[in-house]
């Protein structure tokens, strides 16, 4: 891991839980934290580790998941830039109860419960969005778990395009993500996502590259994924 240099003005407005801060206290929380790197597939946490830090992520993408009795990878949730994750173990029993992993490379910095717990005291506004974003996790793993319930993968896969263009603002291309992330997403298998990309891209919804969807058709895919 690898620590980066900082410009005193920049970094902390573009994290989500900061964004209601005046200029002064941004800076006087970026003089307080260190950036730090990764590559793909760094492993920040596992099942039962000791959960004492807070990340907050500035560049890349974190997949939070579960591995099955199987060997069965089954991602809950994926954390995109101005993101945090890590919080739950803050909040609960003090354990991590999934895995944490680099999708790409990754610039963030981390904060010890000590100090979130004194933001939270001092900044009313730190709290309100630290609550927010934790209603806003649960309301995704929830929607996640109706989808799997009761939608076929078809539309779950066309749904899960949707939110990954827009967490990616990359307006029409899904881009880092192979068809093995897809099945892990969506709880099935490789060999199904990949028949119904090749499915979609007959009926012009799509186009497939190498780690790489473009999306045709956005309408269609938006009113599959909204049935």
């Amino acid at each position: 891991m690898q620590e980066l240099s900082v410009k005193k003005h920049s970094w902390p407005s573009n994290i989500n839980l900061f964004m209601d801060l005046s200029p002064e206290e941004l800076v006087e929380l970026n003089q307080q934290l260190t950036l730090a790197t990764c590559k793909a597939g760094k492993i920040f946490y596992m099942p039962n580790d000791s959960g004492e830090l807070l990340y907050l992520l500035m560049k890349g993408f974190v997949k939070l998941y579960h591995i099955s009795s199987n060997g069965k990878k089954i991602i809950v949730s994926t954390c995109g830039p101005g993101s945090f994750f890590g919080e739950m173990s803050l909040v609960g029993q003090g354990i991590h109860s999934t895995f944490a992993e680099a999708v790409n490379e990754c610039v963030f910095c981390v904060m010890s419960r000590v100090d979130v717990e004194r933001l939270i005291r001092e900044k009313p506004s730190v709290a309100f969005r630290f609550v927010q974003a934790l209603g806003h996790r649960l309301k995704d793993i929830e929607s996640r778990l109706g989808e799997i319930a009761f939608k076929s993968i078809p539309y779950r896969l066309a749904s899960l395009l949707i939110e990954l263009d827009k967490q990616q603002g990359s307006k029409g291309f899904v881009k880092g993500y192979t068809h093995e992330d897809f099945s892990e997403m969506l709880g099935t298998n490789r060999e199904t996502v990949s028949q119904i990309l090749k499915d979609f891209k007959t009926d012009g919804l799509v186009d497939t590259g190498r780690k790489r969807v473009k999306v045709l058709n956005y309408a269609k895919l938006k009113s599959m994924a909204t049935e």
